[in-house]
C-alpha cells in the first residue's frame, strides 16, 4: 500500500507517540527496522503517520521499547484500529484538511478547556454569528462557500450535545464584539447563557477589571485525551488550526490554564455580566 499523501493530524499523532517511545528507549529506527524484519523507510513512514500499523505490531513495538504504561498502549492500539470515518470526511477536498483535523480532535476529546479573548468559541457560536464572521474574514467567497463553512461549524457543535465536558472561559472583550451587528450579538450572548445550562458546559468570564491579567494573546483550546500523554492544545493561526502535543509545551499550556482559571469569575457572576452586556446592546 502506498504511503498516505496527507495523513490526518490524528494519524500523525499516533506515529509521533511511537517515535517518542522509541527515542525514550534509546533506539534508532534502523535497528528497530532490522528487529521487526522490515526496512528503515517503513519505520519512518509509520512514525510520520504516512503508514498505518496493526495493533499486533504496535504492541510488539511497545514491548520492545520497554513501555509498561498499559493505559497508553491500549489508547494507541485503539487509534491504530480505527477504520471508520467520521462525518467530517464528507468535507474532504472541499474544506482545508486542518479544519477536518479539528473536528476529529473534538470528536475524540475526553474533555476540553477553552479560552478566548476576542472570539466566541466556535462550538458555542450561533448560525448567524458564524455567517457574519465568515463574510467578514473571507468576503470574496461565494454564498455557497459561506453556507458550506457555516454548515461545517454547526456540525462541529455536536460535541456539546454529545455531553463532552467543556470548560469555557471567555474574556469580556469577546462578549462586547458586535459581530454581525447588535441584534446578532445580543442573540449570541443569550445563546451563551442557554448553553451554560447544559450539564456538560461550564462558562465563565474574565472581566476587564481582573487584576494583573495579561493573557490577551493566549487564546487556545486544551483538549484532553483518554490518557494525559495524548492531550493536545489547538490554537488558531492565520493559516488554520495548529496542534501542539510536545510534552514540554503541553506543560506550559497547563500552567496557563491554571492562570485563566484563577482569573475568571464564578459561573453565576459570569452569567450576570453576560446579561448586563446584552442589555446594553
Amino acid at each position: 500500500m502506498p504511503p498516505r499523501v496527507i495523513p490526518t493530524a490524528r494519524q500523525v499523532r499516533l506515529g509521533a507517540e511511537l517515535r517518542r517511545l522509541r527515542e525514550a528507549a534509546g533506539l534508532v529506527s534502523r535497528d528497530v527496522a532490522a528487529w521487526l524484519g522490515t526496512n528503515q523507510a517503513q519505520i519512518s513512514n509509520i512514525e510520520s503517520g504516512k503508514h498505518g500499523i496493526s495493533e499486533e505490531r504496535l504492541r510488539k513495538l511497545a514491548e520492545h521499547y520497554s513501555c509498561d504504561d498499559a493505559q497508553l498502549i491500549n489508547a494507541l492500539a485503539e487509534m491504530a484500529n480505527e477504520r471508520s470515518t467520521g462525518w467530517w470526511e464528507e468535507y474532504r477536498g472541499v474544506l482545508p484538511p486542518k479544519a477536518l483535523d479539528l473536528a476529529e480532535l473534538e470528536h475524540h476529546a475526553a474533555y476540553a478547556r477553552l479560552f478566548e479573548v476576542v472570539h466566541i468559541p466556535g462550538v458555542l457560536q450561533t448560525e448567524e454569528h458564524v455567517h457574519a464572521a465568515s463574510m467578514f474574514v473571507a468576503p470574496r467567497l461565494t454564498e455557497a462557500d459561506h453556507e458550506l463553512r457555516v454548515a461545517f461549524r454547526m456540525r462541529r457543535q455536536q460535541v456539546i450535545a454529545s455531553g463532552t465536558p467543556y470548560d469555557v472561559i471567555i474574556h469580556e472583550a469577546a462578549l462586547r464584539m458586535h459581530v454581525g451587528g447588535s441584534k446578532v450579538a445580543r442573540a449570541q450572548l443569550e445563546h451563551l447563557r442557554e448553553a451554560s445550562g447544559r450539564e456538560s458546559v461550564t462558562l465563565r468570564v474574565i472581566p476587564f477589571a481582573a487584576e494583573g491579567f495579561a493573557g490577551a494573546g493566549l487564546s487556545m483550546q486544551y483538549v484532553g485525551g483518554v490518557v494525559p500523554q495524548l492531550d493536545t492544545v489547538q490554537i488558531d493561526t492565520p493559516h488554520g488550526a495548529e496542534f501542539i502535543d510536545a510534552p514540554a509545551r503541553l506543560n506550559r499550556y497547563r500552567t496557563w490554564v491554571e492562570i485563566f482559571d484563577k482569573a475568571a469569575l464564578p459561573q453565576e457572576a459570569s452569567l450576570d455580566l453576560i446579561h448586563r452586556i446584552a442589555q446594553e446592546l
